[in-house]
């Protein structure tokens, strides 16, 4: 793709001034870092806190390695930050709403807001992509290698688009790093399976479908709400571009900045929980008794566990045509049926009420996931994820339960899903805290990107106002729902859609450049994933490490 160069004249009616031209003053320099330091030193402690307060003695050795994949899991997301922090920002920058100093650091702060306020639904949509195997296994060599690859695979890939002022999706960047890493797994185990087996492609193409949407989505919902503007409110000065640096109407302004801050506010509820994800599996691979297992929960709680699952099991048993395994044989037959996505056969329903049963029995017999001794955790965790995926598979037929069954299986789900997919207080702070300080830095190239070159004019109040109330509407509504979204294809196409609306053209050059990085991306980060998977397997091979 060609680049994009900075010092490229800007082809807007309004030339660029000194919006960007501050130096911040030291004191906040200072502050920057003394947050991001403390962040890390609180992550650590946290760590420390949470493996000793289950008697989990971390080595040396250990402790290292897992500083190393959070730096780097964090890293992912402060770069995801300042990459996408131009689909906040742009808009209030360019029609003079606020200061551009001060537009990244409210940015800013809401993107922090809204991943401490995450509902954390999405934190394991992504996760689910990955191949069985490997998520049973997260905490073996082969587990590293997974996370490791498609951590730097996005990051690389997220600096590449970030260098040449592209705004590409960290969301659609990470997606294809996870493909990659499962495609790559299964061609390397070259099973019987067949590469496309390592991913579970029923859920790539729930989260696909969001991507390839949100372009659409954004253009044409923003054109139409502009046309509705222009039809409903006449008042000129909404769709001309603003004179200097005046600054918009009073109402005009609270409106763009109230679409800013919603904007940086559903970015971080929605992209912050991708990084979630990613750290309990580093977290679940190092540290398995601290977070394998929710032990926050309460012992008041197995009762109605218990109950859930003896009702599941029954259900399961009535559909198993008397078959009976043993737990061990029940555990390959469901990570079988996972791999196939083939959860309807009498053996996999014999197998889940093996599976289920004992589990009840096991976490009665401890009276609380928090009594787990360490030596069983693992165990139970993956039982319990084998359990709730496989289920979650096997009620996606209709007609395989009747109602009442139905209901007593989601309610099964509810109580695995509250004991192995949390997200510790810790984790959220130190997210936001890297996705809400990467808003901060570097964000000029791609603010450059979107204010200036997809239009051929220069942005109005209206094409902001409208551009980011679509994308903040579109990733709230997707957060409720679970789905991963993109900012930067909802925002981006956003300005595209209201950029016709207002009667301005398009300059071809961006949007052929925008349109070569969507679809290169997906491929992109697949291959640079699952080459850095085998790479790493290679090694791991070469140096007799398991």
């Amino acid at each position: 793709m060609a680049t994009l160069a900075l010092d490229q004249a800007p082809t807007a009616e309004t030339p660029r001034t000194s919006r960007f031209d501050y130096k911040p003053h030291p004191f906040a320099k200072f502050l920057f870092a003394a947050l991001l330091i403390g962040g890390m030193a609180y992550a650590g402690w946290s760590v420390l806190a949470d493996t000793r307060g289950v008697g989990e003695e971390l080595a040396l050795g250990v402790f290292a390695f897992l500083a190393l994949a959070l730096l780097i899991a964090l890293g992912f997301e402060f770069v995801n930050g300042f990459h996408d922090t131009a689909n906040a920002v742009a808009t209030v920058i360019y029609t003079n709403s606020m200061p551009a100093h001060f537009a990244v650091v409210w940015s800013g702060f809401f993107n922090f807001l809204g991943v401490m306020l995450s509902s954390g639904a999405v934190a394991y949509s992504i996760i689910t992509l990955l191949p069985v195997d490997l998520i049973l296994n997260v905490g073996s060599a082969s587990g590293f290698a997974m996370i490791f690859a498609l951590l730097l695979a996005a990051v690389l890939w997220n600096l590449a688009t970030w260098y040449v002022g592209l705004p590409n999706s960290s969301s659609h960047t990470l997606i294809g790093s996870v493909l990659g890493v499962g495609f790559a797994n299964q061609l390397i185990q070259a099973g019987s399976r067949g590469g496309a087996a390592g991913v579970d492609w029923s859920q790539a193409q729930k989260v696909l479908t969001g991507l390839w949407m949100a372009p659409l989505i954004g253009f044409f919902a923003a054109l139409l709400l502009l046309l509705v503007m222009r039809a409903v409110i006449r008042q000129p000065d909404l769709y001309k571009a603003p004179e200097g640096d005046k600054a918009p109407p009073r109402g005009v302004r609270a409106l763009l900045i109230f679409t800013c801050t919603a904007v940086s506010f559903s970015h971080g509820s929605n992209d912050g929980q991708k990084g979630m994800g990613l750290i309990m599996l580093i977290l679940i691979g190092c540290a398995p008794t601290a977070y394998a297992l929710n032990r926050t929960l309460p012992t008041s709680a197995t009762p109605a566990f218990v109950e859930t699952a003896n009702v599941a099991t029954a259900a399961f048993d009535a559909r198993s045509g008397g078959i009976e395994m043993a737990p061990d044989q029940a555990r390959t037959t469901l990570t079988g049926a996972l791999q196939k996505r083939d959860a309807t056969t009498p053996e996999v329903f014999g197998a889940l009420e093996s599976l289920s049963r004992d589990l009840s029995a096991r976490v009665a017999g401890y009276g609380s996931l928090s009594k787990v001794p360490a030596e069983a955790t693992s165990n139970v965790r993956n039982d319990m994820y084998l359990v709730l995926d496989t289920t979650k598979l096997a009620t996606k037929k209709p007609g395989v339960f009747s109602e009442a069954e139905a209901k007593a299986i989601k309610e099964f789900q509810a109580k695995l899903e509250a004991g192995t997919r949390f997200i510790p207080l810790w984790v959220k702070v130190v997210v936001a805290i890297a996705l809400g300080l990467g808003t901060m830095i570097g964000w000029k190239r791609i603010v450059i990107t979107v204010g200036e070159r997809i239009g051929k004019q220069h942005m109005t109040y209206g094409m902001g106002a409208t551009a980011e109330l679509v994308a903040a509407a579109t990733i709230l509504s997707a957060d409720r729902f679970g789905l991963p979204v993109s900012t930067t294809h909802i925002l981006s196409s956003g300005v595209a859609g209201a950029s016709v609306a207002n009667g301005q053209g398009l300059q071809g050059r961006t949007i052929a450049q925008l349109a070569a990085a969507w679809l290169l991306t997906l491929p992109a980060a697949m291959a640079l994933s699952g080459g850095l998977y085998w790479l790493m397997l290679t090694a791991v091979k070469a140096y007799g490490l398991n």
